[in-house]
């Protein structure tokens, strides 16, 4: 890996309440220094970085994402996906179990992180179901999960129905110091839905999923984690009324944290109509409407709704935000909109498109920074403290982006599998320079270059 000084940068490191200009020595996988401020002779380093008009910020951490190996690896594998989430400027993302034999036991676990360490290029950390076959029918062997590193337990792509398993999971929580990071659907009040319920659905000629279906389970899930004492996590908040439910949790003490996604922040129902939002009321619905890939569960919600989970995300009601990457082959979305394949392709396109908050005002750059950084390590627990900041000694994973580069997006340039994003063809302002993970650089733009 050699020795790196990234100079000149905006150094950005909410963990540490760091905001200034000055330069990062990375050397042997770790963060050696961080210099703050001109004067004195610059660190030694076989590579030299000029970082003017960039920003440099602790790695991201993504919470919850599909890496889809092993078992369907003609959506995305554990090479592409990383690769793809160094894109985006994702040092270290967390898989969901839902694959092909699903993570239900330390072999799959073990064969996640084998090929992680051999294949993959940031960093894997693997969440294990709740339940056997995530069939919802009997708790997995929870400690010994644990003991072969999952960071969290959740039997996502559907919830845990069953009440008395969701107690006793949560009580288990309370050795293992795992969450459970659960998928909050009330699948009898969402059933036979295909997106939000409202005038949209209603013009398409579609069953809608009301903000009830999500926000009972919510309900639900936090009662039981207060009742336990046990750590929950809710995925994917996609309503203001779980956000309030959350509000109310935290300050009774209630153990949960909660995330976001990119496109629930940033897109709305009104996608589902076609390309960058479709068809005003006046005009005939075009042959641009049922855009399977603005398809995703829970469903794109309205901009009010999505207004009101950014001021949540804004006061910390949301600790933090998770791209939910849910790559998919051309053939699970180009059927009929009930029968797609629900899920977006986010990693290249989620820091992009949450810049685009903070251009126009809506969120301050340091909380964006700390919602992708230190607050997913704080969740991640103790054990992965040394992740999410700058601080030196710790693993060096920095993420390099310019804040004001405009840049189209292109899906048959992605590196994931997954081409499935409404957002093809979209200008967005910023993006990723550079990604450097454990001290190795995972990807670069191409207009950077190194001084040897």
């Amino acid at each position: 890996m050699g020795s790196l000084l990234i100079r000149n940068a905006r150094v950005l490191d909410p963990c540490r309440g760091l905001d200034a200009t000055g330069d990062i020595l990375v050397d042997d996988g770790l963060i050696v220094e961080v210099r703050i401020g001109a004067g004195g002779e610059a660190p030694r380093a076989e590579r030299v970085l000029d970082a003017s008009g960039l920003v440099a910020t602790p790695g991201f951490i993504d919470l919850h994402c599909h890496l889809r190996e092993p078992g369907e690896e003609h959506k995305e594998t554990i090479a592409t996906g990383t690769r793809a989430a160094a894109r985006g400027g994702f040092t270290t993302v967390c898989c969901m179990p839902n694959t092909q034999p699903p993570m239900d036991n330390v072999s799959v676990v073990g064969l996640v992180l084998r090929k992680a360490r051999e294949e993959g290029v940031v960093r894997v950390l693997p969440i294990g179901c709740v339940t056997w076959g995530r069939e919802g029918k009997e708790l997995v062997e929870m400690g010994e999960m644990a003991e072969a590193g999952v960071v969290g337990f959740s039997d996502d792509g559907g919830p845990v129905c069953d009440a008395v398993l969701m107690r006793s999971a949560l009580s288990l929580t309370l050795t293992s110091g795992v969450p459970i990071m659960n998928h909050c659907e009330e699948l009898t009040i969402s059933a036979g839905g295909s997106m939000n319920e409202g005038w949209v659905a209603t013009r398409l000629g579609l069953k809608g999923i009301p903000s009830a279906a999500e926000e009972a389970m919510v309900g639900r899930d936090i009662a039981l984690s207060r009742l336990t004492g046990g750590r929950l996590h809710i995925c994917h908040v996609s309503t203001p009324g779980s956000a309030e439910l959350i509000r109310m949790a935290k300050a009774e003490g209630v153990a949960v944290t909660a995330e976001v996604t990119p496109h629930h922040l940033t897109l709305t129902e009104e996608w589902v109509m076609g390309h960058r939002g479709g068809t005003p009321l006046s005009e005939a619905v075009g042959t641009a409407a049922y855009d399977t890939d603005a398809k995703v569960a829970p469903p794109l919600r309205t901009r009010a709704e999505a207004d009101a989970l950014v001021e949540a995300l804004r006061e910390g009601v949301i600790d933090a935000v998770a791209t939910d990457h849910a790559p998919h082959d051309f053939t699970s979305k180009a059927v009929p909109f009930e029968d797609a394949a629900s899920g977006l392709s986010v990693f290249e396109t989620a820091f992009g498109s949450l810049m685009g908050l903070v251009h126009k005002g809506q969120l301050e750059l340091a909380r964006l920074v700390a919602c992708l950084t230190c607050n997913p390590a704080r969740i991640l627990g103790e054990r992965y403290q040394g992740l999410g900041t700058l601080e030196p000694g710790t693993p060096a994973d920095v993420v390099l982006f310019d804040p004001d580069r405009e840049w189209t997006v292109n899906t048959g340039q992605f590196i994931s599998k997954g081409k499935n994003s409404p957002l093809d063809d979209v200008t967005l302002k910023g993006k990723v320079m550079a990604t450097i993970a454990g001290g190795r650089v995972v990807y670069q733009d191409d207009s950077l270059e190194y001084q040897e």
